[in-house]
């Protein structure tokens, strides 16, 4: 079995094809991770602050109780 030009310029193109789908894949899944992240923590920043200003106001509150 000899393998033409053509046939051998077909699986290298395959194979170069394959691995970058593969990384685009690894980079997808990286990002979509990422941008998870980055979302919670927003989301966990966002929470403490409406604690933060919840406390403040309660505080005031009874400053002017007193």
């Amino acid at each position: 079995d000899h393998l033409s030009k053509a046939e051998i310029g077909k699986d290298a193109v395959q194979s170069a094809a394959e691995a970058t789908a593969s990384a685009v894949g690894e980079v997808a899944t990286i990002i979509t991770g990422a941008v998870k992240d980055v979302a919670t923590a927003v989301g966990g920043l966002a929470t403490e602050l409406f604690e933060i200003r919840d406390s403040a106001r309660k505080a005031r509150a009874e400053h002017h109780d007193d």
